[in-house]
């Protein structure tokens, strides 16, 4: 499975790693998570941990963008933890689509990622 999400419990953090190449069927199981955290907490931080990751195809790109569009300020800050840069400058990428604080971590540096993601 591409994409595995780790429940927030009592937390409005949420953790998905994800590996392989996303498709659209992903969001399936990905966005209901995101509405019940949404309401749960309101406002949600995100620790992205991609492992071996491909990318998206189309169809999975037009979901993530949706996503984006409708979640545009509910996301206060996104962890992206990767291992290469192209990884990094999709995290670059990424910050006109949200206004959330986006900062990436290489892998060596998960605890810094959790700390970071958690604080405040």
């Amino acid at each position: 499975m591409p994409v595995e999400i780790v429940p927030a419990g009592t937390s409005k953090v949420m953790e998905v790693h994800i590996t392989g190449k996303l498709v659209k069927e992903d969001y399936i199981q990905f966005v209901p998570a995101i509405e019940a955290l949404l309401k749960q907490h309101g406002k949600f931080r995100i620790l992205v941990e991609m492992h071996d990751f491909h990318g998206w195809t189309g169809a999975a790109f037009w979901e993530d963008l949706k996503l984006d569009v409708k979640h545009f300020s509910d996301i206060e800050r996104i962890a992206m933890v990767g291992e290469s840069k192209w990884q990094h400058g999709m995290a670059i990428f990424c910050k006109p689509f949200t206004t959330a604080q986006i900062r990436y971590f290489d892998h060596s540096q998960m605890d810094a990622a959790r700390g970071w993601i958690s604080e405040g």
